[in-house]
Order: structure tokens, then sequence, then C-alpha cells
């Protein structure tokens, strides 16, 4: 997300350096481009002008310290003012109320409602030690009810039974007694997608808020719809008392816009951003940190998070207590550093989130990283358990056996083998003292054979 708006305006600074003081002379055109990348990554025309408007008043004459110069005062002026375009009035999901709190997703067709229902369920009942009821209201897309309960059985989430054959209102209600009955905390009701152009669809979810009384009614938007998100976000804070917003599909859109439009528009906040397919793939929406990967900055609070939430501590203390030994790295120990490479959304996911100039020292991912990954795990998983601990023994017709295996050609089995040998070497080198001098000979770049190398 916000790839092009990033690479465009770390270009329109770059126009800067040399310049001694913010004038409205030397920012005006640099602001002329900031403009025409926010129009280009979609931005709506209003925000833009806005948006401008502010920079310019807080930037031209501003006194910049001897420690910085003009473009990086003019970054830390844009930076602060797109937190407060996106982060004015971002807040916790609020959840006050006598349980179960009802919570209400509202939005387009496409726009993935009923995945986002699943991922904040997930979120509440693993972050917030939530129970959790879902429950499909969507009778117009039978697929959808059937949707939500595998997702239900796939992540331990209880899903409301739910008639097709019933009006929304009353699955809605009888989902509510449910949880009352039940003692839940939350009841996140999922509804049809909708035209907002639709008003008898319109009327249906505003009966469907007026008999629920949602604590929370959140309008889901896709981040890759551009002005067609901010014309449906504008009708739906019309028909519907939204009190936030969830960005879906941001690791889709290179632009960004829907994340400084909605917000303007519907004058709610967005409290949560879809970033991938799986599950785990929602992040509360933190306006600071979203400003620093749009500026190139990255975000590696949230990095330092991940990490910490999902990297097996024991395993990896283990790891490194065996290549200090100068112990023998084996497929056992790449296949475990892999799967937790895949569970934090791979390589591309991890470098997302650095800064830029870090990111380029490492140089550029490969696109498919996601399943390079997975192909080296399905080859390791297709080798027996001696063969993990001593590579070596892999001759031709294993090889054979491996490719066949994992349903991959031997080619690929070759590389990675060959890969490990390099990053065998590598690990032993550590262990005796050498990591300086390999850090030194790899410049700053990926080692030979790590992932996205």
């Amino acid at each position: 997300m916000f790839d092009k708006l990033s690479s465009r305006l770390a270009a329109v600074v770059e126009g800067l350096r040399g310049r001694g003081r913010l004038t409205e002379e030397n920012i005006g055109d640099t602001l002329r481009q900031v403009r025409m990348a926010l129009l280009e990554a979609d931005v709506a025309l209003p925000v833009v002008r806005e948006f401008i408007d502010s920079v310019k008043a807080r930037a031209v004459g501003l006194e910049i310290h001897k420690s910085l110069t003009p473009g990086q005062a003019l970054v830390r002026v844009i930076h602060e003012e797109l937190v407060r375009v996106m982060g004015e009035g971002v807040r916790p999901l609020n959840l006050r109320t006598q349980p179960p709190a009802i919570v209400l997703l509202a939005g387009l067709q496409g726009a993935g409602k009923t995945t986002t229902a699943a991922k904040i369920a997930l979120w509440l009942t693993g972050r917030e030690r939530k129970r959790v009821l879902v429950v499909s209201t969507d009778v117009y897309r039978p697929a959808a009810m059937l949707q939500l309960e595998r997702l239900g059985q796939q992540l331990g989430i209880d899903v409301a039974a739910a008639d097709p054959a019933s009006r929304p209102v009353d699955i809605a209600t009888r989902a509510l007694e449910e949880a009352r009955r039940g003692v839940y905390d939350v009841l996140l009701v999922d509804t049809a997608g909708r035209l907002h152009v639709d008003e008898e669809m319109m009327r249906e979810i505003r009966d469907l808020a007026a008999a629920l009384q949602p604590i929370e009614t959140l309008f889901v938007v896709d981040s890759m719809a551009g002005q067609d998100a901010v014309n449906a976000a504008r009708a739906f804070g019309a028909a519907l008392d939204l009190t936030g917003v969830v960005l879906t599909k941001a690791d889709g859109d290179a632009r960004g816009g829907a994340a400084l439009s909605v917000r303007h528009v519907t004058g709610r906040p967005i409290l949560f951003v879809g970033v991938g397919e799986k599950p785990e793939a929602l992040e509360v929406f933190q306006p600071e940190r979203v400003a620093s990967r749009i500026l190139g900055m990255g975000d590696v609070l949230s990095l330092v998070e991940e990490v910490t939430r999902k990297v097996d501590r024991e395993e990896a203390e283990k790891l490194a207590r065996k290549v200090a030994k100068g112990k023998d790295f084996n497929f056992d120990d790449l296949l475990a550093q892999l799967r937790q490479l895949e569970g934090m959304g791979g390589m591309a996911a991890l470098m997302d989130k650095l800064p830029a100039h870090l990111t380029a020292r490492a140089g550029a991912l490969p696109k498919g990283n996601e399943r390079e990954i997975r192909r080296q795990i399905a080859i390791i998983c297709s080798m027996t358990p001696g063969e993990r601990r001593y590579p070596k023994t892999i001759d031709g017709s294993r090889r054979r056996r491996i490719a066949q295996g994992s349903g991959t050609q031997v080619s690929d089995v070759n590389r990675l083998l060959k890969n490990f040998l390099q990053m065998q070497k590598m690990m032993k080198g550590i262990g005796k003292g050498g990591l300086g001098r390999m850090m030194r000979a790899m410049g700053g770049r990926m080692p030979p054979g790590f992932p996205g190398a």
C-alpha cells in the first residue's frame, strides 16, 4: 500500500536539497507535485485542497532547525498533516456497554465484509480475550452464510445458525438472543453487500440498525475502490449512524488514496486495516505509523510487535545456541524458520515495514516470494528425517524422489540444496566468530539462499 505515493513524495522532497529555507517561491513547485501525487493516488479533491493549504500555511517561513535540511523540514510538516488528516478521532473499538456489545458491518458488494467479520472476531478473541458470536444476515448470497460458517470452523469462532429464508432482522434478533443466553461479550453482525443507490437495500440496513441499536456501526470499504469508495462512504454515512471505518485489501493497493479520503468524507475514524488474505492479517489503524510508511520512513514498531507476537522465542534461542556452538544448521532448522516467515506474511510483508533506505540496501525482492517459500517448505517436507539432518546424502535418485513428492522440478531441489549449503557454511562462520567478516563480505545484502535474496 502507498507504494506509488511514497515514491512520488520521495522524489518531490529530494528536489528541495540545497535550499537555505522554505519560502513560497521554492516550495510552490514542490507542493504542485505533492498535489499531483495525491490526486494520482485517488485522494478526493477536497481532501487534497485542504491538505495542500495546511502544509503551505505551516511550511512557508518555517524556522528550520540547524540539524535539518529544508527537505527534511517539509517532510516533518507533511508527516504531521498526514497524521492529522487520517488520524482525527482514531480510537479503540468501543465495547463499553451491557454485553453483548453489538458491532454491525456495512458496505458495498465485494468489499470483504464476511472475511473482515471473521478477522475482527479472531482479533477480539486473541487480543482482547472476548467471547464473540458472529452471524451472517446476507440472505441474498447463500454462499456468504456458508463462507462464515467455514471460517468459524477453521478459526474456532462461534457462528450463529441462520436461515436464508428468514428476514435479516429476524436472523439478527435470534442471534442476539443466543448471544445473551450464551453470555457472549460481543455479537458481530455481517450484512449483505449493497449498492448505495439501491434505496430498498439501504432501507433494509437502516431497519436492521434500528432493531439492533449497535454500539459500533463500521463501514467496510475496499481500498482499491478509489473514488467509488468516497461516493459510497458519503451515501452510507447519510443512511447510517456510522461510528468507524475498516479499510480492506490495503496490501493490494499501491495508491492508498482511500485511507486519506474516507475519514474526511464520513467524518468517522479508521479503526482497522486489512493487509492480506490470512485471518491474522488485520491491523489496528495507527495514523502515525501509516504516515511514516507513506513517507518511506517504514513502520519498525509494527514490525517489532509482529515479530514479538509470532516468532517462537524458545525455538529462536535454541537455534542461536546451536549456531554459537558451531553445530550444523540442518533442513529442520530451515523449515522452522520458513514456517515462521510464512506466518508473518513472507519477506515482502516484513520489508514493507522497513524504512525505504534499508529496503533499497537489501535489494529488490522478486515477485512471488511467498510462493517460493511455500515451494521450499514442500521440498523439505518431502525429505526423510535422515535427509534433513544430513543433506549431503541426497544423491540424484533421492533428488528425483523429493521433486516428485513435492510436486516440483529436480532443478528446484538442486537450487534449494545449493543455497542451503551456502547458508550452512555461513552459519558455521558465525559460530566461529566470523560474523563481522561475513557482514563486510555481504555488503548489507541478504545472505545467499535466504528467501527473497
